[in-house]
Order: structure tokens, then C-alpha cells, then sequence
């Protein structure tokens, strides 16, 4: 079951495709946009990675750092990433431990075993650790442009959460 605003980001610590380990602890003081998809180099999820990538600039200017995160290996990301030129890190979760506490795994055993296992959901993780927004049906295109204008709605104090 996913997280629900005003849950504690449970902290995790994964490597990304260039070697680099992230801890959430290590973001706070910072908003953080972490969103689940289910495989790199497929037309869904290459459409929300580059929605994200595409909106890099106005994202770190608002002060927000962008996760992706699926099952698979850090050199699929590195191929991923250099593809189509994303910017930001995808964080390697071969034994799904972060997707579960997140709530991102599918229910289906058949899609965790072709290795689709990972529901398309987001979170806004607020500077204090707390998650502000969720999307629990994450979308491809348009995507993005909503988690950024969430995010500009907590950064003006507009806090009022959306019902998803």
C-alpha cells in the first residue's frame, strides 16, 4: 500500500548508475521528487524519465532533487541515463527493498518475475523527511509538469494537498 502524506519517508541507501550510493538522510533539508517505474528502455517509462529530465532545470531551480527507482542493475540505468540524457540519478533496487517500503511493488507475481514488478507512483518528500504528495497512478506525459507545480505549491507556503 503506498504512503499517504504526512508519513515519515522511510530512509533508504541504493547505489545509482554511476557507482554513486544515496542515502535519503543525506537529502534532508531539501525536497525530493522519488518516483517508482517499472524497466528501463521502455516506451512508458523512457516517456516519464524524459518528462522529468526535460523539466531539470525549472526542478533544481525550485530546489528539488529527482530520483528514479526500479529493479534494475546499475549498468542498465548507466545505459538508460546515457540514452537519453537524464540528469539526475536512478537509484539500483535489485532486491526491491526500497519499492516495497514505498508501496511501489505490483501485486502480480507473473510482472515481478518478467521484471515489470514496480507500480509507476511518485512521491514529494518534504525538506523535514515528510511526504507531501503522492501519486499512486503515476501517468507518463504531462507527469512531471504536475509533481513541479505541486512542488511550487509547497515552496509558496500553498500547502493544501491535492486528493489523488
Amino acid at each position: 500500500m503506498p504512503l499517504k502524506p504526512d508519513d515519515p519517508a522511510p530512509d533508504f541507501r541504493a547505489p545509482t548508475q554511476t557507482g554513486e550510493t544515496i542515502a535519503l538522510a543525506d537529502l534532508r533539508g531539501r525536497y525530493v521528487v522519488l518516483y517508482f517505474y517499472p524497466k528501463d528502455h521502455t516506451p512508458g517509462c523512457t516517456l516519464e524519465a524524459c518528462g522529468f529530465r526535460d523539466r531539470w532545470p525549472a526542478l533544481q531551480a525550485a530546489g528539488a532533487v529527482v530520483l528514479g527507482v526500479n529493479a534494475d542493475s546499475p549498468q542498465s540505468h548507466q545505459r538508460f541515463a546515457r540514452r537519453f540524457r537524464l540528469p539526475f540519478p536512478l537509484l539500483a533496487d535489485p532486491e526491491r527493498r526500497i519499492i516495497r517500503a514505498y508501496g511501489a511493488e505490483s501485486p502480480h507475481r507473473l510482472l515481478r518475475w518478467l521484471g515489470l514488478g514496480t507500480r509507476r507512483i511518485t512521491y514529494l518528500i518534504g525538506p523535514d523527511g515528510r511526504i507531501l504528495e503522492v501519486w499512486p497512478r503515476a501517468g507518463t506525459a504531462g507527469h512531471a509538469a504536475e509533481v513541479l507545480a505541486a512542488l511550487e505549491r509547497h515552496r509558496s507556503g500553498q500547502t493544501t494537498t491535492a486528493a489523488f
